[in-house]
């Protein structure tokens, strides 16, 4: 079994690792890349879909980050215990007309002891927004470290 640290009981570093990690993979839009932190049969419950393994969550994002164009990510540490781990995520991104949007929602994850997330759980809504809205203006790809997190920009 491949290991994905940090691995589980969490500290508040490791967690706050852990998240930044999980934000920075899920910037790229590869759901090869995203689907790897993942145990082969991971539950999940996105909106209203309950992807379950690595197979489904690659179409899953493959499917999202078609319709979800120029999507960029923050995630935030809310809480963790053990190898559990819950966080608060805003996200802005495009539809094919041009409509901007921000997601808000929230994650509750669960791993197992060599790291992998074995279960995911997000709550998620979207708010329409003007593109003069928009707070995340960094090139595509990983949040830079010196770029405002959630809390920084009162979200």
């Amino acid at each position: 079994m491949t290991s994905r640290p940090p691995l589980p009981p969490f500290t508040a570093e490791t967690a706050a690792q852990k998240v930044r990690m999980a934000e920075d993979a899920w910037n790229t839009r590869d759901p090869m890349r995203v689907a790897g932190a993942y145990t082969p049969d991971s539950q999940w419950r996105n909106r209203a879909e309950f992807p379950r393994g690595r197979d489904e969550i690659v179409t899953f994002l493959t499917r999202k980050w078609v319709r979800e164009l120029d999507y960029r990510l923050i995630k935030e540490l809310w809480t963790f215990a053990g190898n559990r781990i819950a966080v608060r995520f805003a996200y802005e991104w495009h539809d094919d007309s041009g409509q901007w949007f921000r997601s808000y929602g929230n994650e509750n994850w669960e791993f197992d002891e060599a790291g992998l997330m074995q279960r995911r759980f997000a709550s998620i809504n979207d708010k329409p927004i003007a593109e003069s809205e928009r707070k995340y203006h960094w090139p595509l790809g990983p949040r830079p470290s010196d770029h405002p997190g959630l809390s920084d920009l009162g979200l």
